[in-house]
């Protein structure tokens, strides 16, 4: 169950090895393991030896179990406060109080340690991941949405995978795949979260494939980025259901800057071989810079449900993969310009735009639908200064495909802008386009 536990604690220069999880093992046998506090006990009777240890124990401890990670001279509370895990917990627990001024930081702490030590699901109790998967067809039809049913269900057991092949579980779960219909919580069968299957987010699965999610249990052998193995359609719309299929797209972008530098050492090793002689040597340096440009079509009524969901994928793609991310609004087309709030009242000119480093990879979300005189020559002029300073621009559309040819301004821009749907499938073949016009253009 906790194979790479032992590399955790030594990384801390703790003693621990395949015998640590024999006697773990032995203890939850016996009854003596039921929560993760009681873990925390055992373990620490295992591992740290002398009051020495305990420090680096609750390090390693809490960074394995809890994601909590105590940087060098820093206390454990300081830690715990800087986590997601309980940033995350904060706010759940906030919800359910009617005074939260009254709050103390260390009472927080106190509580979240309190709450995590005596309310993880039961360790003892787990399943052969064999045994689940032998009595599952993976061909099951997925006929009701299970969204909400289980989400209160216990999770008091844990499933074992780590027997079974990855390739296994990554055939099963395109199986199951192709039946699903809709989101699911808990259970062993469908991709979801929560529950014991061995494919998901937020369960229980030792040894499992996570799919979208946080991650943070340190459970999955596997993380899958490639947008066939989630449990969506790749052609719908974008939605909160496949936003994460969509974002581990984005995550495909390659962007990379080169710049000479001059390399100081041996230029000055050469010209000294040289009898003085020093000729600049130069070296390139390459870096990942991701930067981003996003014009959203934020005025019509046609637009209003894709906006939300378009600002969420591109906020998360900042928070996780771009150095720099730049949003900007128009209303049905442009014509001298953007703007740079939603309210569209800070207006930036279309020059000042294209000032930008043509580096930027371009993203503009629109319908592209429009009375035919809105589409002026003077509009067009703006579109194509675009097209024509960033190397990397694509047009991702929220009308199904199958009515672009219905629009009398649709296809005109077509013709200017690599065009792709806003559906994940549509994400992936614009970040391809995107990859393959960098490489064309070193």
């Amino acid at each position: 169950m906790f194979n790479s536990l032992p590399h955790t604690f030594r990384k801390h220069q703790l003693s621990a090895d395949v015998r640590t999880l024999l006697l773990m093992r032995k203890a939850t046998e016996r009854g003596l393991v039921n929560t993760l506090g009681d873990l925390f006990l055992v373990l620490r009777g295992i591992i740290a030896t002398s009051p020495k240890d305990f420090a680096p124990f609750s390090m390693a401890f809490y960074e394995y179990f809890l994601d909590v990670n105590i940087k060098k001279g820093e206390s454990l509370n300081s830690a715990i406060v800087r986590s997601e895990t309980f940033q995350k917990w904060k706010k759940s627990y906030e919800d359910t109080l009617e005074d939260k001024d009254d709050l103390r930081l260390t009472e927080l702490v106190d509580q979240f340690l309190d709450e995590t030590h005596r309310t993880t699901y039961d360790i003892k109790k787990f399943y052969e991941g064999e045994a689940i998967l032998n009595n599952d067809n993976p061909d099951m039809q997925d006929t009701e949405a299970q969204e909400g049913v289980d989400e209160a269900r216990k999770l008091d057991r844990m499933a074992d995978y780590s027997n079974l092949s990855l390739e296994e579980l990554r055939q099963r779960m395109e199986r199951v795949a192709r039946q699903q219909r809709h989101k699911h919580r808990g259970g062993n069968h469908w991709i979801g979260q929560g529950g014991t299957s061995p494919y998901g987010n937020g369960g229980a699965a030792q040894g499992g494939i996570r799919v979208g999610g946080q991650g943070g249990g340190k459970m999955a052998r596997a993380v899958l980025d490639d947008s066939k193995f989630y449990p969506v359609d790749s052609k719908e719309i974008l939605s909160d259901n496949n936003i994460d299929a969509a974002l581990a797209i984005l995550k495909g972008i390659e962007d990379e800057s080169t710049e000479m530098l001059l390399d100081i050492p041996n230029t000055i090793k050469n010209g000294v071989k040289m009898g003085g002689l020093f000729l600049p040597n130069m070296v390139e340096k390459r870096t990942q810079k991701l930067q981003v440009i996003l014009i959203i079509d934020n005025g019509g009524y046609s637009m209003s449900p894709y906006i939300r969901n378009v600002q969420q994928l591109f906020a998360k793609m900042k928070t996780r993969f771009a150095h720099d991310l730049k949003t900007f609004y128009y209303h049905n087309t442009i014509y001298g310009g953007v703007y740079s709030d939603a309210a569209r009242r800070e207006f930036v000119p279309i020059d000042k735009l294209v000032a930008h480093d043509k580096n930027y990879s371009i993203f503009i979300i629109g319908d592209a639908d429009m009375a035919p005189y809105e589409l002026s020559e003077a509009s067009l002029f703006a579109w194509k200064k675009i097209v024509e300073h960033f190397k990397r621009t694509v047009w991702l559309n929220p009308m199904k495909l199958r009515f672009w040819s219905m629009s009398d301004t649709l296809p005109i821009l077509n013709s200017i802008f690599e065009m792709q749907p806003l559906t994940p499938e549509g994400i992936e073949k614009a970040v391809n386009y995107m990859n393959s016009q960098r490489r064309y253009s070193r």
